[in-house]
């Protein structure tokens, strides 16, 4: 299991997969908004999603686990 985090502090603007999706290396998972930029949080390695554990418009911390893939 891969453990997806956030590299910035901001607020989830929109969340791209759900659980189950198969995703490549690369893909975006989540993009989080931060001092009105945007930032995509993408998938370290191919796999399936098997968690999203952010909800859009939620704050989202510096580091904090988004997402998790088998």
């Amino acid at each position: 299991m891969r453990k997806v985090k956030s590299e910035v502090a901001g607020s989830v603007w929109k969340v791209e997969v759900a659980a189950g999706q198969a995703v490549n290396e690369g893909d975006t998972l989540v993009i989080v908004e931060s001092m009105k930029m945007e930032i995509p949080i993408t998938a370290p390695a191919a796999g399936v999603v098997r968690e999203i554990l952010v909800a859009e418009g939620e704050p989202v911390a510096d580091d904090q686990l988004v997402a998790t893939l088998e």
